[in-house]
């Protein structure tokens, strides 16, 4: 099955003056000359993304756009037109996204988060309406399970995330570290599902797990730093959410475990890597 709007590998059945003519089920497909790797020959397959050109003829190319039909993606914003706004997604013709897609007034430069969909004219299309595409918990999440987090969306809750790029979630405001931002991706943690589906994330492990976690977090800080962290106890906890992406209680809790195996020493300046007794 064609899948428009994503990868497919297809063979060449010829090659002419326009490019390499390659075999489908929707009929034949067009990749252009200048997009044909050097020594292609008819028999080989490609791996080539497929979509609907401006004069609706499905067509080929060897380009990796940004994003495929069935991702959560942040794109800038080329240019607005009657019909909507054009996206830039890496290929050479542009996204659209459709007035009615959207939920704000957008400009020229500016970065959007939007799914990718397939219209039902078999364009690729993009909405900046998330939350129709997003489904409530099912049988592969389970509590404790490690998860990808997009954030799009805030509430006074806290912050809204796209879980696995498929579920809905919400990161409680006490979760937050630092200031992420609409798009921004990182790991989390399934700490509840609810009886209606709704989930709660955390990006913290949790117990034992979360406490080792902390000291290694806290390491790899002090080994891409030359060994010295500008941090101590009386640090705002801004500052150490900005650095460490942890919380103040979770910073203390681990430079206090790794003085005591003898890893760091705490100094005026901030925390030390100790150096290896030869």
């Amino acid at each position: 099955m064609l899948l428009i709007g994503n990868f497919n590998t297809l063979q060449i059945i010829r090659i002419t003056a326009a490019g390499a003519v390659l075999s489908s089920e929707a009929g034949n497909i067009l990749l252009p000359g200048r997009l044909v790797p050097k020594g292609a020959e008819p028999g080989e397959t490609l791996s080539v993304f497929v979509y609907v050109d401006s004069e609706g003829r499905l067509t080929a190319t060897t380009r990796k756009p940004f994003a495929v039909v069935g991702d959560f993606a942040l794109l800038k914003v080329k240019d607005n037109v009657s019909v909507g706004t054009f996206l830039d997604w890496g290929l050479e013709k542009d996204l659209l996204l459709p007035f009615g897609e959207q939920t704000d007034q957008l400009r020229r430069g500016q970065d959007v988060l939007v799914y990718v969909y397939l219209h039902s004219s078999e364009r690729v299309a993009a909405s900046a309406r998330l939350d129709k595409f997003l489904k409530p918990a099912d049988d592969t999440l389970a509590e404790g399970n490690e998860v990808e987090l997009l954030v799009y969306a805030f509430s006074d809750l806290g912050a809204k995330v796209i879980i696995n790029n498929t579920f809905s979630g919400l990161l409680f405001r006490n979760e937050l570290y630092g200031n992420p931002a609409i798009g921004e991706r990182m790991r989390g943690y399934v700490k509840k599902i609810r009886e209606d589906g709704k989930v709660d994330v955390t990006l913290r492990m949790g117990g034992t797990r979360e406490a080792a976690n902390d000291q290694d977090v806290i390491l790899d800080a002090l080994k891409a730093r030359n060994g010295l962290l500008p941090l101590s106890d009386k640090s705002t906890p801004e500052a150490i959410a900005e650095l460490l992406r942890m919380s103040k209680k979770s910073f203390k809790r681990g430079i206090g475990g790794l003085y005591k195996e003898g890893l760091v020493d705490i100094t005026p300046e901030g925390v030390k890597l100790r150096s290896p007794k030869k």
